[in-house]
């Protein structure tokens, strides 16, 4: 038996059995997975993640912050230019990537947190138009969730998310996206208990997968062709960014596991929705577009079936 102790409440958490040192879900390697069928004898699903986000231009002092930022992006505030450079995202870049997706007729799942839905209605409001799917991500581009917040803190920022994204678009988020995947060692069981139905946080497998809290599943989201970790941290040239994911596409596509695969692709408007950049996406998304027995679709439709075939 392994033990394992959380550092902010110096308790101690057991975990008995093959596989992962916690308790969110089980080690089950990819050739004892039961198989999947997709509807319509499709080889793999595919699900495209839309992010939506509003970066605070100076967070509060008690906010939790992803390290890496001082000010908004940078080390001084206040930090106009890469404030200025992510709203470039929703003021453009998100009606040129609109414009794409609408192209080869993309159903993506978008992923909103509360501040950017409380600011810009009007971008929910054309995602609702076309009947995407709303999922919740938290309040702010700047605020994550670790151990560092109290169980209070962390209920408070998932129950203000999913109740801002459903009085806005009039239906409840049952889909989760944590900030930069961020959780805490208690995500899990309040997400699942604020009624929540997937969490896409681990991009550990290529397969939905159940977790040990009730029905709460691990939707796939791949870090590796992730937009924003391929060209704005490890600064890959857009034209191989749409080589990369084409490549994992055509894998996926052909190797088509009878568990069940699923292709994602992430796309954050502020950087695809440059000028330089958007029409790396349009390759991209005309390549994936071109291949039979496909189902693109969104994440919750891909958990809903999974949940129905185990």
């Amino acid at each position: 038996m392994t033990q394992k102790i959380d550092k902010i409440s110096q308790t101690v958490r057991y975990r008995s059995g093959p596989g992962y040192d916690h308790e969110n879900f089980l080690f089950t390697p990819l050739n004892q997975r039961q198989p999947i069928t997709w509807p319509n004898g499709a080889k793999i699903a595919w699900c495209v993640y839309l992010y939506l986000e509003y970066l605070e231009l100076d967070p509060a002092a008690e906010t939790v912050r992803d390290p890496r930022y001082g000010g908004a992006l940078g080390s001084h505030f206040p930090d106009y230019l890469n404030y200025s450079a992510r709203e470039h995202g929703n003021r453009i870049g998100f009606w040129r990537v609109l414009e794409v997706l609408d192209k080869y007729d993309i159903k993506p799942t978008v992923a909103v947190n509360a501040m950017l839905a409380d600011r810009y209605p009007r971008m929910i409001q054309e995602c609702i138009d076309r009947g995407w799917e709303i999922a919740g991500h938290g309040i702010s581009a700047s605020q994550m969730i670790t151990s560092e917040l109290s169980e209070v803190e962390e209920k408070t920022v998932i129950t203000r998310s999913l109740n801002t994204l459903e009085k806005i678009s009039g239906v409840r988020p049952i889909g989760w996206f944590g900030q930069d995947y961020s959780q805490s060692t208690r995500t899990m069981e309040l997400l699942e208990k604020l009624g929540v139905h997937y969490v896409a946080d681990f991009p550990n497998d290529d397969i939905p997968y159940n977790t040990n809290y009730g029905n709460l599943i691990c939707m796939p989201n791949h870090s590796e062709w992730d937009d924003t970790q391929l060209m704005a941290i490890r600064r890959l040239m857009p034209w191989r960014w749409s080589d990369v994911v084409s490549e994992a596409f055509d894998y996926l596509y052909n190797e088509a596991h009878p568990s069940g695969s699923v292709m994602t692709l992430s796309i954050h408007p502020w950087l695809l929705g440059q000028a330089h950049r958007i029409k790396y996406l349009d390759a991209a998304l005309e390549k994936m577009s071109s291949y039979q027995n496909v189902w693109q679709t969104s994440a919750a439709e891909v958990a809903k079936h999974f949940q129905k075939s185990c």
